[in-house]
């Protein structure tokens, strides 16, 4: 239960801190060796994309756990303190059904590129990895607004 607590308190965290890490490691990497040394990597850019793709999908999920996802207050902070608990349930209901489109329509599009076979130019890579980000970050955020809708309905107290 401890890894599990661990988890739901830190993985997107995590994640965010690693792929930020290897980002500006190969980015200071690239322009040292194309600076300094003359001679430049031909696959720092790309995998910094990539990171830099996952990192965004994985962040998602993090602002739905941490409530700093954009969204339209103005209307939820003047709205009596008896309705604001549904209000939230609703948007939090709507961003699910957003987030598991995103998952089909994903999955989808990962099924054409294992088909396709495509593969990254510089490095190589299957871009079925790539296109999995919006769905593995998405499978994510779908937890979270579940955590979300579950906290809303059973809180004694509602105020968000």
């Amino acid at each position: 239960m401890k890894v599990l607590k661990f988890l739901d308190e830190n993985l997107e965290k995590m994640l965010c801190v690693i792929f930020l890490a290897l980002m500006s490691i190969i980015i200071v990497l690239q322009v040292f060796f194309r600076y300094v040394l003359n001679n430049s990597l031909s696959w720092s850019e790309e995998l910094a994309r990539y990171l830099f793709i996952w990192m965004i999908y994985i962040g998602i999920s993090y602002g739905v756990k941490m409530d700093k996802h954009i969204c339209v207050d103005a209307v939820y902070t003047f709205m009596p303190k008896s309705i604001k608990r549904g209000y939230a349930i609703v948007a939090y209901v709507l961003f699910l059904i957003f987030a598991v489109a995103i998952i089909y329509y994903g999955i989808l599009v990962v099924g054409m590129q294992i088909s396709s076979g495509q593969v990254s130019p510089a490095m190589g890579l299957p871009m079925q990895y790539v296109y999995a980000a919006p769905v593995v970050g998405m499978v994510l955020t779908v937890i979270r607004l579940v955590q979300k809708i579950y906290y809303a309905v059973t809180a004694k107290e509602w105020e968000s």
